[in-house]
């Protein structure tokens, strides 16, 4: 039996969920500094310990900086730890029900354009006839239904990211070490001799 823990940090809500062959077994949203705590109680209430896990799944990102690095260096903790290998995936691969945005700050969000994560205006999609969800939609909304693409209702969990889906989306496993994040746009913070 092949048991994976799943979870990306990289949006404004942490997504994590645990697998059993390919089955979800249980899932949780919860705050990126919060991943272990989900981890342990996915495991307990599946009356499974670490030592059960066979591997890891992170989404890399794109999304907020400290986030994404909480993620990595979770999996990397993790997979050392318990001697599992990882796997990444691009985190706008956690949506389902239509194209994810995530809302990027500083006046853009994340999307995929042409299979690629960038960081564009919201003005710069082409969205007509296309259903947005995450976080970034939202923000924009009366930009995007201008625009011609339809948003569900801001209640909807179409909006929430999945680890679950990760999982299809993940790279090849292997050490946890070697995974890189996904930026796909300079850090805010430069270091005092960049400025």
């Amino acid at each position: 039996m092949r048991t994976i823990f799943a979870f990306d940090t990289a949006t404004t809500r942490t997504a994590c969920a645990l697998l059993r062959d390919g089955e979800v077994v249980g899932t949780r949203l919860t705050e990126a500094r919060a991943v272990l705590a989900a981890a342990d109680e996915l495991l307990a209430e599946a009356g499974l310990g670490p030592a059960a896990l066979d591997g890891l799944v992170v989404g890399l990102g794109p999304g907020s900086f400290t986030s994404i690095r909480i993620g990595l260096a979770t999996a990397r903790g993790l997979g050392i730890a318990l001697g599992v290998p990882a796997a990444g995936a691009v985190s706008l691969q956690a949506f389902a029900g239509g194209r994810a945005v995530i809302d990027a700050r500083r006046g853009e969000v994340f999307v995929a354009v042409d299979g690629e994560a960038r960081a564009l205006r919201p003005e710069e999609l082409h969205v007509a006839g296309e259903t947005l969800v995450g976080d970034g939609a939202l923000r924009h909304r009366a930009l995007f239904e201008a625009a011609g693409a339809s948003i569900p209702a801001d209640d909807d969990a179409a909006h929430l990211p999945r680890a679950e889906l990760l999982v299809t989306h993940a790279g090849r496993f292997g050490a946890a070490s070697a995974l890189e994040p996904l930026y796909v746009r300079a850090p805010d913070a430069l270091p005092v001799a960049a400025r």
